[in-house]
């Protein structure tokens, strides 16, 4: 599938493919094997997913694939603007509904509810749904400022107590919005967002990061050269042996080619 190189970052496994389609295809694969095994083994499974532009060709080759019973699969997704309904354009749960949902028919997709009227409410609500059983499995992404789900550098935290809360995102989160086509200007993007918290993501029983595309690469060497913190909030999967982290040669323009052994 066109793997350039393999190597470890402190307990993180990264791959590295040609380009986007291989990477693509070969984390579906991953997840697809995953999913099947742990529906064999248990019955079920409960799965948090990504909403980005960065991850529709994941997605597309995942639904894509046979061998994966999703009757017997429970969906979460990791984030949402506040304020918004699932008909917005820009809604996650509108990107998830038709990208997998649709095509899949899970056995159920729980969906945060961006317009509730009572947002602490909601991530009460949420969060109970989260908690009812263990996650295994969370596929995501890293923001260009190198965020996970919405946990920017201001909110970040390794060790938040909350599994969910309500974030003010920071402006380079907001104009990434903005560049991959979501809002047609900065003004429209909202300053408040929901998102799992990042113990929640990493409390996970696997995790599959899938990050392609030139304009992550200085988010990618931030989190796998620069210092574990905040700064860089997805520098916090170093500590994730559960993890695997998925690139392609755009993604990883960035590193030195004898790194991590320079």
């Amino acid at each position: 599938m066109s793997l350039v190189r393999t190597f470890k970052v402190d307990q993180l496994p990264v791959r590295v493919y040609a380009n986007q389609p291989a990477m693509a295809a070969a984390a579906a694969a991953e997840v697809r094997d995953f999913l099947a095994s742990l529906i064999q083994q248990q019955g079920q499974a409960r799965v948090i997913l990504a909403s980005a532009a960065s991850q529709e060709q994941f997605l597309a080759a995942l639904v894509a694939l046979p061998g994966v019973d999703w009757s017997r699969i429970t969906l979460f997704h990791m984030d949402e603007y506040l304020g918004i309904t699932a008909e917005h354009p820009a809604s996650f749960r509108k990107f998830l509904r038709e990208r997998v949902e649709s095509r899949v028919k899970p056995h159920c997709f729980h969906y945060i509810q961006g317009e509730a009227p009572e947002p602490l409410k909601e991530i009460d609500r949420y969060t109970a749904l989260l908690q009812a059983m263990p996650i295994d499995l969370c596929c995501l992404g890293i923001g260009e400022n190198g965020h996970i789900a919405f946990n920017d550098p201001p909110v970040a935290d390794f060790a938040d107590p909350r599994p969910m809360k309500l974030v003010q995102l920071d402006e380079r989160c907001r104009r990434q919005q903005v560049g991959e086509g979501a809002f047609p200007s900065l003004e429209a993007v909202p300053h408040y967002a929901y998102t799992l918290t990042v113990p929640t993501l990493c409390a996970a029983r696997k995790m599959v990061c899938i990050v392609p595309e030139r304009r992550k690469a200085e988010a990618v060497r931030l989190a796998l050269q620069g210092p574990l913190s905040t700064a860089c909030p997805a520098s916090i999967l170093r500590r994730q042996q559960h993890a695997v982290l998925y690139l392609d040669a755009d993604s990883a323009a960035e590193l030195p080619p004898e790194f991590p052994n320079a």
